[in-house]
């Protein structure tokens, strides 16, 4: 049985199409039903997920699937590229877009919190045709983000092993047997072994900062106090294809890409809402808590490695093609560039754990996104079956089956694949964006029309619609000309056609699926007066009754729960 904490916003006790009169709420008859990608009813045991996420670890596995290759690996090819100024302009910008897509997110899942996630807010409130859409882009996005992720596993090891003593497929072979173990235990356990390896990132991440803060004030051994010089010499804006003034935009601009795929993954709080408990309490506080984590993980970090590192320095491996052991993490170039022994190493290490711990939780979001569509007939029925743990073995198992893509890295360079991979991810995740952020528009129409005031809510979005709208407007603009370099001359010529369907696939890709599956099923755009704001709602209210009488009780990993409260949970 499901159950959280107790707090009941527009509870519809009994028949959720009942009049309810503190809110307004029209009767619906059964026609009147839009048509919807969601469970009113309970589901079978067999196809039932267990509410085994705790609120720390949502907080944990938010912050945790964020601090991954876009920041630690990422950043390196961004600063190689476009300079210091750059990248922090671009990641600054870019987390305001990401804090804008969680708060729209935030207020959905605050009131309903939905086991189908992104795809069932979009089909219940937006069209099922965007629901459809929505649902296969955010599955392929994590179908290749995690072979995406063994990928960078291969390309840290390098670091100690290039990849002519071992073959990377070795490495990357171990990992995943790893990980696919980790999510075949369950759900408890996938949680605590998340929870533990994301405070572990957590706290690498801080000692990071900190460190990088030192070593630009000259607290290195060789106590050069390096300030603001790299934004002099090289420079703080490199230029990208042209020269000029144009050329520092084009490498600001392409720094704006990687900016988004570092985020990438910050959103995924609204999938875990279904095997979450007291999510209406955990899921606010962590979107309200996203702003301080964007700020402090990535704005200060980008920051302060501009400071540390050059541009062009030759240790790093995206600037320098021939250096097979250089560093994929600027990170670890900052730390050697001052001197300091064996740390490298060491950090070297614990971005492998980041990198491991990514590549878990992204088999995770995988898996559970297409049991949601199987759930909603959108998927074959088996996708839908879990064991007695709760666990979706059949939608893990397809999904573990795209995570041999990795096994590129054998016959290609893991820069060229890791580039690859990060096109493919990129458009994915932005075409995610838009669709959350058209869902949250439709959302505050619906609830507006039908008389739901903003006190009514457990949570609302700062900026309301209005920033909504201004996000959406960035994240197409960003989708369409992600790709411009492609049209310059480069290796494949004047046209560089691999890019191009790697970074562009995914938008036709969507539209297809939204207007095929329009054609198939003749849906609509749903009416915003017309929105289903209550089915389900008389469930949860029940399931939160039931956890305020054995909250109690439940006292368990007291452990657990005093070392996060004490070290870690402060920082969110």
């Amino acid at each position: 049985m499901a159950i959280w904490n107790r707090k009941s916003y527009g509870s519809s006790e009994g028949n959720p199409q009942i009049q309810n009169e503190e809110y307004g709420k029209a009767d619906y008859s059964s026609a009147d039903q839009p048509t919807g990608d969601y469970h009113s009813t309970p589901e079978a045991a067999s196809t039932r997920l267990h509410r085994g996420l705790k609120a720390r670890h949502i907080t944990m596995i938010a912050i945790g699937g964020a601090i991954g290759t876009g920041l630690i690996i990422g950043t390196g090819a961004a600063l190689a590229r476009a300079g210091p100024a750059s990248i922090l302009i671009s990641y600054a910008l870019v987390g305001f877009i990401v804090y804008l897509v969680m708060c729209g997110l935030g207020e959905m899942a605050a009131w309903l919190p939905l086991g189908s996630g992104f795809a069932g807010y979009a089909a219940r409130f937006v069209d099922p045709a965007l629901g459809f859409a929505l649902g296969y882009t955010y599955w392929f996005k994590y179908i290749i983000v995690t072979p995406n992720q063994l990928t960078a596993a291969a390309l840290v090891i390098q670091y100690w092993c290039p990849p002519d003593r071992i073959n990377p497929g070795v490495f990357i072979a171990v990992f995943l047997v790893v990980i696919i173990a980790i999510n075949y235990f369950g759900v408890r356990y996938f949680g605590e072994f998340e929870f533990w390896l994301s405070s572990i990132k957590v706290i690498v991440i801080c000692a990071v900062i900190l460190l990088s803060l030192i070593l630009a004030l000259g607290g290195g051994p060789n106590h050069d106090r390096t300030g603001f010089r790299y934004y002099h010499n090289p420079g703080a804006f490199k230029p990208y294809i042209e020269t000029g003034s144009a050329g520092k935009f084009l490498g600001f601009w392409s720094s704006m890409i990687t900016a988004v795929f570092a985020y990438l993954g910050t959103e995924l709080v609204g999938v875990t809402v279904g095997e979450a408990q007291n999510p209406r309490k955990t899921i606010p506080r962590a979107i309200k808590l996203t702003f301080w984590r964007i700020m402090i993980f990535y704005v200060l970090s980008v920051f302060l490695l501009g400071m540390i590192v050059p541009y062009n320095s030759p240790e790093l491996a995206f600037a320098n093609k021939q250096g097979s052991k250089a560093s994929a993490s600027p990170f670890v170039v900052a730390i050697s560039l001052a001197g300091i022994k064996a740390l490298p190493g060491i950090l070297n290490g614990c971005i492998l754990l980041f990198v491991f711990s990514a590549a878990n939780s992204d088999l995770y979001i995988a898996s559970r996104t297409i049991y949601g569509l199987a759930s909603q007939g959108k998927a074959p029925r088996i996708l839908a079956h879990t064991d007695a743990r709760g666990v979706p073995i059949f939608s893990l198992g397809l999904s573990a089956l795209f995570c041999l893509l990795a096994f590129m890295n054998v016959s290609s360079s893991s820069k060229v694949v890791f580039g690859y991979f990060v096109n493919l991810v990129t458009i994915f995740g932005l075409l995610t964006w838009i669709s959350i952020l058209v869902t949250h528009i439709f959302f505050v129409k619906a609830r507006k029309a039908q008389g739901i005031s903003d006190d009514a809510m457990p949570y609302t979005a700062p900026l309301g619609i209005y920033g909504s709208y201004v996000a959406l407007f960035f994240c197409c603009l960003i989708a369409v000309t992600k790709n411009f370099n492609v049209f310059t001359k480069g290796d494949y010529g004047n046209f560089d056609y691999k890019n191009f369907i790697t970074g562009y696939l995914g938008i036709p890709l969507y539209l297809a699926m939204i207007l095929g599956y329009k054609y198939w099923h003749n849906t609509k755009r749903i009416r915003p007066e017309m929105a289903d704001m209550y089915g389900g709602k008389a469930e949860i209210d029940r399931e939160e009754e039931e956890f305020l009488a054995q909250q109690a009780m439940m006292q368990k990993n007291k452990k657990a729960g005093w070392f996060y409260r004490t070290f870690v949970g402060w920082l969110f």
